[in-house]
């Protein structure tokens, strides 16, 4: 578990660094949120706090991140903010 972990957060770090993906894509920010996740797992299993730390954070920061680019867009390009909203 922890291998296919690893190979999902370097792919998709490998995939921004050749240009084939932005950070700025959902699949960039899934592709961190479960390599993560399944890193996280692996560190709560082994005891390991310095890497349950790290994972963890690393999961929760791609979940957000992942969150803001579906939020971002259900934005309005013509309003400038959420659909129905004023600008």
């Amino acid at each position: 578990m922890s291998i296919i972990g690893a190979l999902v957060v370097l792919g998709a770090f490998v995939a921004d660094q050749l240009g084939w993906i932005t950070p700025s894509r959902l699949s960039y920010a899934l592709a961190n949120f479960v390599g993560a996740g399944l890193l996280t797992v692996v560190a709560v299993v082994d005891r390991q706090i310095g890497f349950i730390l790290l994972q963890g954070a690393w999961t929760l920061i791609s979940l957000w991140g992942a969150a803001a680019i579906l939020r971002s867009r259900g934005a309005s390009p013509l309003r400038g903010g959420r659909r129905g909203e004023e600008p």
